[in-house]
C-alpha cells in the first residue's frame, strides 16, 4: 500500500498573547494564529524570525502546551550566544510576532487513548515535550501510569517545579523523581513532589 503524501507545511504568523517565566533563564510564550486543526503532545514547531535589514534565523521548539485550539505554547531556555533563544527569553513582548510552521512529528507522541505505562525521562529544558504530555494526560482525565525522572543541575533550574508539584500530588498514578547533577536543596522535599536522588 502507498503512504498517502502528507500535507505541506507552510509558514504561518503566530502572536505572542501571554509570558511567564519558568526560572531565571528559562521563559515560556504563548501564542495564537496559526490555523492548525490541532496537535499531538510531544510535536514540535519550526520558527523563523526575520530582522528588518532581512537576516533570518530559523530555529525548532518543541511544543509546551496539550492541544488547544487557536494557542500553542513554547518554553525557551536562554542558550550562551544564542540569536533567537535570547530574543525569546530577554525580549520578546506581547503583541510581537514571528512565523511557525507546524506541527511536527509523530513518532515521539503520547495519544491520550493509551493506557499503557509511560517513562519519561529528560535533563535540563529537554523536559518541555514531556511536559506537554503530562498536560495531555491531565486534561484527558488519564489514569495511564506515568513517572517522569527529571534531571536539573540546582533546583533553581527546574522548570515547571511548581506544577509538576501539582499534578503529581493530585494523581497516585504520576510520580516524579529529581536527579540533581550541580547543588541538591537542603531539604529534599523542598518541591514537594516525588522523591530526590541527588547524584
Amino acid at each position: 500500500m502507498t503512504e498517502r503524501p502528507q500535507p505541506r507545511l507552510e509558514w504561518q504568523t503566530a502572536e505572542l498573547v501571554e509570558a511567564r517565566r519558568e526560572t531565571g533563564t528559562a521563559r515560556t510564550l504563548a501564542f495564537t494564529g496559526p490555523s492548525w486543526a490541532g496537535y499531538l503532545s510531544g510535536q514540535h514547531v519550526d520558527v523563523r524570525l526575520t530582522a528588518e535589514d532581512g537576516y533570518t534565523a530559523q530555529r525548532s521548539y518543541s511544543i509546551a502546551s496539550s492541544d488547544r485550539a487557536g494557542r500553542f505554547e513554547l518554553t525557551v531556555q536562554r542558550v550562551p550566544d544564542g540569536e533567537v533563544s535570547r530574543y525569546f527569553v530577554d525580549d520578546m513582548q506581547i503583541g510581537d510576532k514571528i512565523e511557525v510552521r507546524g506541527p511536527i512529528g509523530g513518532w515521539f507522541a503520547w495519544r491520550p487513548e493509551s493506557s499503557d505505562p509511560v517513562l519519561l525521562v529528560a535533563g535540563g529544558s529537554g523536559v518541555v515535550p514531556l511536559m506537554a504530555m503530562l498536560r495531555e494526560r491531565d486534561r484527558a482525565c488519564s489514569r495511564a501510569p506515568f513517572r517522569l525522572v527529571y534531571s536539573v543541575r540546582s533546583a533553581d533550574e527546574a522548570i515547571y517545579a511548581d506544577e509538576l508539584a501539582t499534578l503529581s500530588s493530585s494523581s497516585q498514578e504520576l510520580t516524579v523523581e529529581w536527579v540533581y547533577t550541580r547543588s541538591t536543596p537542603r531539604a529534599m522535599h523542598d518541591h514537594r513532589h516525588g522523591s530526590t536522588n541527588p547524584t
